[in-house]
């Protein structure tokens, strides 16, 4: 329990660090880790961490992007986010009833671009710079504004991220899990 509250907190951190590196935008584990804590953390209590670590870091962020790029931060931009990772803990909690690799690999998956789908929609609903139609919204999936780099860069990091620290802390329960031989997917022998 100690090792996923730790790899929890890191993750807020790491998000804040991975912001001074443009290469970096969006490939943060917070997401990945709120849908793993859905699957195995049973303590619902612990379930706050992960809306803790994003409030944090979108406090920092928030302020950092202000003072870079002139974002202004917006309550509807937050209650969107805080809502996409309660879908992931929701993906999760599903997934840790019938878990599997399939399943999940699908709900990371599924958590990836519904963050992409939801967000970048938000974005363009609320941004006065993009149009109000099918162009518009196509324009803020893609290729977002000019002056940035492009939506879909966003969401290619965000997607791999998500994949990439599922499975690094599904490696590390299931390996726990394994150590002291109570069940796990490592365990599984193939049918």
């Amino acid at each position: 329990m100690f090792l996923a509250v730790l790899m929890l907190i890191l993750a807020a951190g790491y998000r804040v660090v991975a912001a001074w590196e443009p290469s970096l935008a969006n490939f943060a584990p917070l997401m990945a880790l709120t849908f793993c804590a859905g699957v195995y953390l049973r303590d619902r209590r612990l379930w706050l961490v992960p809306f803790l670590a994003l409030v944090a870091s979108d406090l920092y962020l928030d302020h950092y992007y202000a003072t870079q790029f002139s974002y202004h931060w917006t309550m509807a931009g937050a209650v969107v986010r805080a809502l996409c990772f309660a879908v992931a803990l929701g993906l999760g909690r599903a997934v840790s009833q019938r878990k599997n690799w399939l399943n999940l690999f699908s709900g990371a998956l599924g958590g990836a671009v519904f963050f992409y789908l939801v967000t970048n929609t938000q974005s363009w609903w609320m941004d006065l710079s993009y149009a109000k139609s099918t162009a518009g919204w196509w324009q803020a999936m893609t290729v977002g504004h000019p002056e940035f780099p492009p939506s879909l860069l966003f969401f290619r990091n965000s997607l791999a991220s998500d994949l990439f620290f599922t499975a690094a802390f599904v490696l590390v329960m299931e390996y726990r899990a394994l150590r002291q031989a109570a069940p796990s997917l490592l365990g599984r022998q193939a049918a």
